[in-house]
């Protein structure tokens, strides 16, 4: 589990090919600011851009760590098979403060960036998300954008999809890597976890609730 508070800025410097298809993943070689390793180990886990990951090799020493992503996740994810920018949080632990929302490290989708500008000391970003997230969606809401808690302050419904409105205060913009953002660019995108149960609740048949299974 995560909080969605990005915990460093790492970069991808490396990406490895496991096998010459499309059904093989890759590997990826992270590196880190100083000391950020330093409570890691093997077997831990960090999310990437908001797509919890398992760390397969550490090295302490150049604080680069490794991790394998398989072709399924490289498909359902966005900016994890190219170097560059990414932000990065470790898992919570059982006495962290809950500081963002409530964040499972699993991308429901893919969104694309519509506006992204500066609006007095603050930058306004506003994504076009898939239709299939549209209705967990809220004013005043919870949205993770590439591993970030974010408030949605505005939602518009299109025959393509829903376009919500984010603003970033200057503090984010510097302390993750969402300011290398752009017209254009995909994001990864996780709806709250709340609103994935009551969705659930709302559409079960209640015929069907309590039963046992046959």
């Amino acid at each position: 589990m995560f909080t969605g508070i990005i915990t460093g800025v790492g970069r991808i410097v490396a990406v490895h090919a496991q096998g010459s298809s499309s059904t093989h993943g890759k590997r990826l070689t992270i590196a880190c600011p100083p000391t950020y390793l330093d409570d890691v180990g093997l077997g831990d886990s960090i999310a990437l851009n908001g797509a919890c990951m398992t760390v397969t090799t550490l090295d302490s020493t150049q604080q680069q760590f490794t991790v394998d992503i398989s072709a399924e996740s490289l498909d359902k994810t966005a900016g994890l098979g190219q170097l560059g920018t990414i932000n990065l949080e470790k898992a919570l632990r059982a006495h962290d403060r809950l500081g963002g929302h409530i964040v499972s490290g699993h991308v429901d989708g893919i969104g694309t960036v519509a506006h992204f500008a500066q609006v007095g000391e603050s930058w306004e970003l506003r994504i076009m998300a898939p239709r299939t997230l549209a209705k967990y969606l809220a004013y005043k809401g919870s949205i993770t954008v590439n591993g970030v808690s974010l408030t949605v302050n505005r939602i518009q419904d299109t025959d393509t999809g829903c376009e919500m409105s984010i603003n970033l205060i200057p503090h984010t913009v510097q302390n993750t890597a969402l300011g290398t953002l752009g017209a254009g660019s995909q994001v990864n995108l996780e709806i709250d976890l709340i609103a994935r149960y009551v969705e659930r609740m709302l559409n079960a048949d209640p015929q069907q609730a309590g039963q046992p299974a046959s």
